[in-house]
Parts: C-alpha cells; sequence; structure tokens
C-alpha cells in the first residue's frame, strides 16, 4: 500500500515542481502550515482580469504535498478563484469523503487518491489549493477596493 502512496507518478512530480520561488511583487501572498506534520506552504499570485496571471510558491511539505503542488504550480495560470475552489473543495472530498477527483486542469490530482487512506496526511495534500485559495481572494478584494476607490475619486 505505501507503494501507491508513494507511486513513480508523485516521486515524479515532487521532482520537478514548477513555479518554485517568489514573485518580485505580487498581489497578495498567503502562507498555510499543516499543524500535525509541519508543512508549510506560501504562494504569491498576480491576478489578472480575475484569473491567476502569475504564481510562485515556496514549498516545505511531505512528498504528497509537494505533488499536490506541483499539479497545483502547472496548471494554476489562467485559473479563476471559483475553479480553484471547486478544485481544492473536489480534492478534499476525494481525501475525506471518497468523492471522485477533481476534473477539468487539476484532474491529475486523482495520482493522490490513495491519500484518503492515511488522515494524517490530508492537511499536507490540501495545504497548497488552501494557501492559493486565500492569496486569490486577497489578491481580488484588493483589486475590488482599487476600482471602487477610483471610481468615488
Amino acid at each position: 500500500m505505501i507503494d501507491d502512496l508513494y507511486s513513480a507518478r508523485i516521486l515524479t512530480l515532487v521532482a520537478n515542481l514548477p513555479r518554485a520561488g517568489r514573485l518580485p511583487a505580487p498581489d497578495a501572498s498567503a502562507e498555510k502550515t499543516a499543524k500535525l506534520c509541519g508543512s508549510r506552504i506560501l504562494v504569491d499570485v498576480v491576478v489578472e482580469d480575475g484569473k491567476v496571471a502569475d504564481f510562485a510558491q515556496e514549498v516545505s511539505a511531505c512528498a504528497l504535498g509537494q505533488a499536490s503542488a506541483a499539479v497545483l504550480g502547472g496548471n494554476v495560470i489562467g485559473a479563476d478563484l471559483s475553479e480553484l475552489e471547486l478544485a481544492r473543495d473536489a480534492l478534499a472530498a476525494m481525501l475525506k469523503a471518497n468523492g471522485s477527483p477533481p476534473a477539468g486542469r487539476f484532474a491529475e490530482l486523482a495520482v493522490l487518491e490513495p491519500v484518503k487512506d492515511y488522515p494524517a496526511r490530508h492537511a499536507s495534500t490540501l495545504l497548497a489549493f488552501e494557501a492559493t485559495v486565500e492569496a486569490v481572494r486577497k489578491a481580488t478584494a484588493a483589486a475590488q477596493t482599487r476600482t471602487s476607490s477610483a471610481g468615488a475619486a
């Protein structure tokens, strides 16, 4: 069963983490930590017209958290908040409620389906999506505030 958890595909994702690092001028950032294991992910986003236009991540997590972050990093550009929330919620349902894997651009998260049998690993597997949803919400709120302020002037 441990071979399913750390499959060759998961290890390949871990070895090729896209968009690692920080952005020089993000619209927003968010950091999430899994209390149980200490995994930590910090993401930076630039949002234009409601979609992620640029993205970077610092990932200090187990292989499962890194694999989830790799799928996210490879597919996040062009995603909007609702799509990210849907992927996060589908990933959580897959892990915690035997739900179907996410569809669409994040369908590769299905490789993490064996994690459902390891509840202690759920939090780290969800971190990247939770941090990204938070960062995109912050960036969107900041953009709406700037637009409202500009309109009031």
